[in-house]
């Protein structure tokens, strides 16, 4: 049996009219109604908390998001994407972002290969470039070792970097400037890094310096 489109499903129709009723309500009112929802709006995995009780939400509202998952078959999409599945129907692909996080020695087997495999494959020689980056071993044109890391990207590839760079700048072993552009709508940011003006047209630009 297929499934209806998003809007058709009961647990839509119901979540719409929830939300009618809950778009006027301030966190001061629903904090007043229920004093302990701090305490059970939240949740903890891995040593990281999680605390959405300051959002527009009741009891009722995860009840009709939990139907609608039941609704939409999550749980089967779940086991179907982690099973390597072609589950992006526009492009007939499995989606593999699963096998990016699996660890090293299991397997996740697509059309006979083991991406698992694969993906650490990459991984280990992301992680030697890495080490002769900071070791000095890999040298750039001149012939000296690399001390600065231009970063262009957008969307993820500007902040995934971004996050580890933030996560472990003080970790650096030696005294390290940043210098960050983010363009404006124009598209063209202007700073200076070590007294050089520098001007970029991209989307984004990132300097870790």
């Amino acid at each position: 049996m297929s499934i209806p489109p998003l809007r058709e499903r009961p647990a839509h129709e119901a979540l719409a009219r929830h939300y009618s009723k809950m778009e006027g309500r301030h966190l001061r009112e629903l904090f007043a109604e229920d004093a302990t929802r701090g305490e059970r709006f939240c949740a903890k995995a891995a040593g990281i908390y999680l605390d959405y009780s300051k959002n527009r939400i009741t009891e009722e509202t995860l009840s009709l998001l939990f139907q609608l998952a039941r609704q939409s078959e999550f749980e089967q999409r779940g086991d179907m994407m982690f099973a390597g599945e072609r589950i992006n129907v526009s492009e007939n692909r499995s989606v593999l972002h699963v096998a990016l996080r699996m660890p090293k020695g299991t397997s996740l087997i697509v059309d006979g290969v083991d991406v698992v495999a694969q993906v650490h494959e990459v991984l280990d020689r992301m992680a030697d470039f890495a080490t002769k980056i900071r070791s000095g071993a890999w040298k750039g044109h001149t012939g000296k070792p690399i001390r600065n890391i231009v970063n262009i990207g957008i969307g993820g590839s500007d902040l995934g970097p971004v996050m580890a760079y933030e996560a472990l700048r003080h970790e650096l072993d030696r005294g390290a400037d940043a210098a960050e552009a983010r363009p404006h709508d124009e598209g063209v940011k202007s700073l200076r890094v070590h007294n050089k003006p520098l001007r970029a047209r991209k989307k984004t630009l990132l300097l870790y310096l």
